[in-house]
């Protein structure tokens, strides 16, 4: 594959990332930056570049010795992400029904749609069309900081709601939360709104904490070698 010489390093960030988020570049596996770099057809300048910033968005960790490489998951890092997830989310997705037109109405129910239609085979596209639902309930109203705080907040919980999705049934409940979220959000009722916005991500929370709890705060989770089914339906 490879990159056009536009916006390279932000190029390179775009595809790592994803790479990541669907776990092609497994947790502790070294960045190849040579093997990459000629892979993508770019020098290794812009790729370096787009390593740090996957850095200091979370997504990589590195060390002297090692380079870049995918962190594990870590019973801390959910907690932490979820906490922010709660603080900042809820009251963010009620703040922005008020402020939704019929355009976002019509967004928010697409993004829903496309999250209920995904693939049961492909958890990237699950998790991703997640993404993109939870964005569509707070991006109206034009607080584009808090958009972007979510947006982030949510590519690193991306790999927690894989995470998530492992065992059987998680999914019926999951849409049906988001079908009761969506539902109370288009009805304008924000107190509802963040109430149950704030349930569904201690609910999930939760799940990942009796998942994670075979292993100590700061010891990393181990991945599935074999991918799991997942439905169309995410944190």
């Amino acid at each position: 594959m490879s990159i056009v010489p536009r916006s390279l390093s932000d190029q390179a960030f775009e595809v790592v990332r994803e790479r990541i988020l669907s776990t092609q570049i497994p947790p502790l596996a070294p960045i190849r930056q040579e093997l990459l770099a000629e892979e993508l057809g770019i020098s290794k300048i812009p790729l370096r570049e787009a390593l740090g910033r996957l850095e200091q968005q979370g997504l990589l960790a590195s060390h002297p010795n090692r380079g870049f490489f995918v962190p594990a998951l870590t019973a801390n890092e959910a907690e932490e992400v979820f906490a922010l997830r709660l603080k900042i989310e809820p009251e963010a997705a009620a703040d922005a029904s008020l402020a939704a037109d019929d355009s976002e109405h019509a967004a928010a129910r697409a993004a829903l749609a496309a999250l209920e239609n995904a693939g049961t085979d492909d958890a990237h596209a699950v998790v991703r069309f997640n993404r993109s639902f939870h964005l569509a309930l707070v991006r109206p109203g034009g607080r584009q900081i808090t958009a972007q705080l979510v947006e982030r907040l949510q590519v690193l919980a991306e790999r927690y709601v894989r995470k998530h999705l492992e065992p059987a049934g998680r999914e019926a409940r999951a849409a049906s939360e988001h079908r009761a979220i969506l539902d109370a959000w288009l009805q304008r009722d924000a107190a509802l709104v963040s109430r149950l916005l704030s349930e569904h991500i201690l609910t999930t929370l939760h799940d990942l904490r009796v998942q994670l709890e075979q292993i100590g705060p700061d010891e990393p989770a181990k991945t599935p070698r074999r991918r799991r089914r997942v439905a169309a339906a995410a944190d």
